[in-house]
């Protein structure tokens, strides 16, 4: 029960696209992540995914449209909805994403990232 540094634990890593584990609610679990570029197109069939921002400007791009989630806000991916994450002009984006403990990275689709 000791409080996290969001910050601190930022300043310890610097792969893109991997997120960190520092905490679990019940199933759930909170991952801090940086994003440059483009991810993958993927769902997940059964667990919905929350984006929060914290730093810079994340695109949530869906099928029909493209979400602009910018700092201190947050979207949520409900389950089964195909979506791609990215950055734009080589911004690294600095996020905490809340979900199961079950999801899967990205869902079934099979990439270098996964």
């Amino acid at each position: 029960m000791d409080a996290i540094n969001i910050q601190d634990k930022f300043s310890k890593f610097n792969k893109n696209w991997h997120p960190h584990q520092v905490a679990i609610v019940d199933n759930m679990q909170v991952l801090l992540a940086k994003l440059k570029g483009e991810f993958v197109w993927h769902s997940h069939e059964d667990e919905d995914e929350l984006f929060q921002v914290v730093k810079g400007i994340l695109y949530m791009q869906f099928r029909d449209r493209t979400e602009i989630v910018k700092e201190g806000e947050l979207i949520v991916v409900p389950k089964g909805v195909e979506h791609n994450p990215m950055t734009k002009n080589n911004e690294e984006v600095h996020v905490i994403l809340f979900e199961k403990l079950s999801t899967a990275h990205t869902g079934k689709v099979q990439h270098e990232k996964t």
